[in-house]
């Protein structure tokens, strides 16, 4: 029995529609696909199956969309710049630079991080984090001569938990009378340095003031090749027990002793986050003494910005301990956030 709202077939004509009302025993109203309602025999019409059948709006729409997919234009692959070749530079030399967002006031926004080819030469690379003695890898390509790739990107916040960066490159050239080694190399940087605004200069890699550090060659490996394997063997045997790093600026006016873990201890495994805490306060315990007997006339102690649990340990001994000495931020163009000057006599 039809009824309304049943969906129909013509049978003797092309479309079909949707039963609107039953005019009499015979004769229904239709609305088609096109919107029109008409009255149909019913012996004229073929109820459809909702399960099997697409009904002609749904085909139409879809025979609409795969025409739409056909004109949509085909995008053209853009072609790869060319390599750039410059005279008198065929020797592998690379950089890693750091770009600050504002050069006046570089930890503010986000530190750009780059790798520059300066080179002939063509470079393979692998680029990754160190840490927790696990390798991530970051960013991995191939760069044309003379160029610059973008890595990725550090906040302020994320200076004092720097991973170790790392570097695996593989350089060639189209055309060459020998086959460069392949290069691996390790970067551990020390976050004060990005606090300073003196640390960013004028390079010819980028517009603004930025840190490069080579990739290539270093002094320090340059000492370890004239190191004997005796010297060496020395070294493993005094690495298998943490040392204290003494390492601090001063001036009969200013001591500046860096707190950083890594420049107090030269191994931490196998130490609690407690008993790292308890070596830097060790060190701020003992500078800070040495300096009032020295008459010395201010300190800076350089803990970070990290989660604030050394500044307030710190800051908390400077008032119980040592109410006498006033104490502030440290200069914000020399230290961003992360130090704690201490007044010890005015000038």
């Amino acid at each position: 029995m039809i009824k309304a709202g049943d969906k129909v077939k013509f049978l003797n004509a092309v479309g079909g529609g949707v039963v609107k009302s039953v005019i009499n025993k015979t004769m229904v109203s239709v609305e088609d696909y096109d919107g029109f309602e008409v009255p149909v025999l019913i012996s004229e019409l073929v109820v459809l199956d909702d399960a099997n059948s697409m009904n002609s709006e749904k085909r139409h729409a879809k025979l609409r969309a795969n025409e739409k997919k056909e004109e949509a234009p085909v995008k053209k692959e853009l072609p790869k710049a060319e390599p750039k070749y410059i005279s008198g530079k065929d020797t592998p030399n690379c950089y890693m630079a750091f770009v600050p967002q504002d050069s006046n006031n570089p930890v503010e926004g986000e530190l750009k991080v780059y790798m520059v080819n300066d080179s002939n030469n063509f470079v393979l690379y692998n680029y990754s984090h160190l840490k927790d003695k696990r390798y991530k890898s970051v960013e991995s390509g191939k760069m044309n001569p003379n160029s610059k790739r973008y890595l990725e990107s550090f906040s302020r916040f994320d200076l004092n938990e720097l991973p170790e960066f790392q570097f695996q490159m593989v350089f060639f050239m189209e055309e060459s009378s020998k086959l460069e080694a392949p290069v691996v190399k390790s970067l551990r940087l020390n976050p004060v340095k990005f606090y300073r605004q003196n640390s960013y200069e004028k390079t010819r890699f980028f517009a603004q003031n930025a840190i490069v550090f080579p990739l290539l060659g270093s002094d320090l490996e340059a000492e370890l090749a004239k190191l004997t394997e005796t010297d060496l063997s020395q070294i493993a045997i005094e690495k298998d027990e943490p040392k204290v790093i003494v390492k601090k600026a001063s001036s009969p006016d200013l001591v500046e002793v860096d707190l950083h873990i890594h420049e107090l201890l030269e191994d931490t495994r196998g130490l609690s986050n407690h008993e790292m805490l308890e070596v830097q306060m060790g060190r701020f315990r003992n500078e800070l003494e040495t300096a009032i007997a020295n008459g010395t006339r201010r300190i800076v102690f350089i803990h970070g910005i990290g989660n604030g649990t050394l500044k307030q340990e710190l800051r908390k001994e400077l008032t119980t301990k040592y109410k006498k000495y006033y104490f502030q931020d440290a200069s914000f163009k020399e230290y961003g956030y992360g130090a704690t000057m201490v007044i010890l006599r005015n000038a």
